[in-house]
């Protein structure tokens, strides 16, 4: 019941909630990120959801767009801004997703989407988290984020999409909480993201 109905219910609800009461904060971030990446202070990306479906995710945008001599897209360390930075370590890079999940596209708590080239690298087993709608937090976020391995990351999808219940997500809200204030798992040592999947 909680997962096929109410869980829907909820994420419109609090998602709605947020947008109003965090507007003051999406205003400042979005003018900081505007004149921070050249008039763009929103990212924009296909991410695969339910069912592998692929959907629009917005997050705003803390690296900008430069590139090296040979016109490669430089790291993600030396393209991560000053202010992006605050912004990835305090997680405000995520409010714009909640957009998404007033469309219905994300649930506030479920697997993260990724990227859609992981898709064929998967196994039988971690395709399943894809059962449910991805989201902005999750059972593998509060349980190390990037700082863990894709494996474990993956292990952590699967057993929430097996576990989901009200109470999981009530746990995993609080513990999110925390995860932001102390600021922990946010990139792997030497990189300002998580390192690329190979399968």
């Amino acid at each position: 019941m909680y997962k096929m109905y109410l869980k829907r219910i909820l994420d419109f609800i609090l998602a709605l909630f947020g947008i109003v009461i965090l507007s003051p904060v999406f205003i400042v971030v979005s003018i900081g990120l505007f004149f921070a990446n050249n008039g763009k202070p929103f990212f924009f990306q296909l991410r695969p959801g339910k069912n592998e479906k692929l959907f629009k995710i917005i997050k705003f945008k803390t690296m900008n767009d430069k590139r090296d001599a040979e016109g490669n897209l430089r790291s993600d360390e030396l393209r991560l801004t000053k202010i992006g930075s605050f912004v990835r370590k305090t997680s405000l890079d995520e409010i714009p997703q909640l957009i998404n999940v007033l469309k219905g596209d994300m649930s506030l708590i479920g697997p993260r989407p990724l990227l859609p080239q992981y898709l064929p690298l998967y196994s039988e087993e971690q395709k399943k988290r894809h059962q449910i709608k991805p989201g902005i937090t999750g059972w593998a976020q509060v349980n190390g984020r990037n700082a863990i391995s894709w494996e474990q990351k993956f292990e952590y999808d699967v057993w929430y999409v097996t576990q989901c219940s009200f109470l999981l997500d009530m746990k995993i809200v609080l513990m999110t909480v925390k995860k932001v204030f102390v600021k922990e798992g946010i990139s792997q040592e030497g990189q300002a993201t998580m390192e690329v999947f190979k399968g």
